[in-house]
């Protein structure tokens, strides 16, 4: 993990939508305050989990990369998952309810991200024990926040 010295304050917009296998659609939309930073072609957004979310004491990072998006979890939730077109990763989620092993397939990664923030998207299945549970998709933007920045 590369370490960004020039982070910022930013606004972190998420759209998730979730299709199971049965076909039903649930879609979370959240806006939170957390931190961006982009270096060398290399992007890192962080932001802490709240009660809205059902983790707090959870911080979340995205980790973008020419390579494949790297999505963690860390705290009161503790996952990590790798996002590469083409690739399928096997991850191990530690949550309060216990441990589950999940197979991650990315259809699809984009991201456009610059030094003032950006968009990427997240286009993925995920099965349990090689049992398809759905498909899953991430809109992110990042902008950055003018918040505790003297004028």
């Amino acid at each position: 993990m590369i370490e960004h010295v020039n982070t910022t304050d930013a606004i972190i917009s998420i759209t998730g939508v979730q299709h199971n296998v049965s076909g039903q659609r649930d879609e979370v939309n959240l806006v939170t305050a957390g931190q961006y930073s982009f270096e060398d072609g290399q992007s890192r957004l962080t932001y802490e989990e709240s009660d809205l979310t059902g983790l707090r004491g959870t911080q979340t990072s995205f980790s973008i990369s020419p390579t494949g998006i790297v999505f963690r979890r860390e705290g009161s939730t503790t996952s990590e998952m790798l996002f590469q077109p083409g690739k399928k990763h096997f991850v191990l989620c530690d949550t309060p309810f216990g441990s589950a092993a999940v197979g991650v397939d990315t259809r699809r990664v984009s991201a456009s991200l610059n030094e003032h923030g950006g968009d990427m998207e997240i286009d993925y299945d995920v099965d349990l024990n090689n049992t398809p549970m759905g498909r899953n998709f991430f809109k992110i933007n990042v902008k950055e926040s003018s918040y505790g920045r003297p004028y």
